[in-house]
């Protein structure tokens, strides 16, 4: 009777599918991503789809660089370039966090970038799901901090809160997103690699 590998390939299935396929990326990195592709394509949010309105996006902002992506929202369609960037400008804006997310089965491969945001993404919603932080976290220079407490509301990774006249960070919980320092006008905070 031939000798099968079965329980291995069943481990890393299961590895495939506990694995997530998103991680956190800055809108820089995410730029980056997108001008090294030259075919676009959009669908609806499928979270955004699922909960209704969306207090801080419209639908159409799941970006994917592949016709072959699988959708997590109605609506795919092509688009340009020039309308991947506006975009990302309006996550920028809109204070959505970039999730790209791999092809499955190779984290090698980025198939596309979801932006999402704390009031109705599965992600910030559903504590169950998983995803991978980025490869920068931030740092702030307290010497510059004035407290003012505009970084706090946009992380919706609880990492930065103002609490008894101090800012107090919780770097484990920082997923490298970047929107504090996008809101931080004295220029405390910057992103490092990890």
């Amino acid at each position: 009777m031939p000798v099968t590998h079965s329980s291995s390939i069943e481990e890393s299935e299961i590895q495939e599918k506990s694995s997530p396929i998103h991680y956190v990326a800055t809108h820089e990195q995410a730029w980056e991503l997108i001008k090294a592709h030259d075919q676009f394509w959009v669908c609806n949010c499928g979270c955004r789809e699922n909960r209704g309105k969306c207090e801080r996006s419209r639908l159409d902002v799941c970006l994917m660089f592949t016709g072959q992506a699988a959708p997590s929202g109605s609506g795919m369609h092509a688009i340009s370039f020039d309308d991947a960037r506006r975009i990302l400008q309006e996550a920028r804006q809109k204070m959505l966090v970039a999730r790209p997310f791999h092809v499955p089965g190779d984290p090698t491969k980025v198939e596309g970038i979801c932006f999402c945001c704390d009031d109705c993404c599965g992600y910030f919603l559903d504590p169950t799901e998983k995803c991978e932080p980025g490869n920068l976290v931030e740092v702030t220079d307290h010497a510059l901090c004035t407290l003012c407490g505009d970084c706090a509301p946009v992380c919706y990774f609880h990492a930065r809160r103002v609490e008894d006249g101090r800012m107090r960070i919780y770097p484990d919980r920082c997923y490298g997103c970047g929107l504090c320092v996008d809101v931080c006008l004295l220029g405390a905070i910057r992103m490092v690699p990890r």
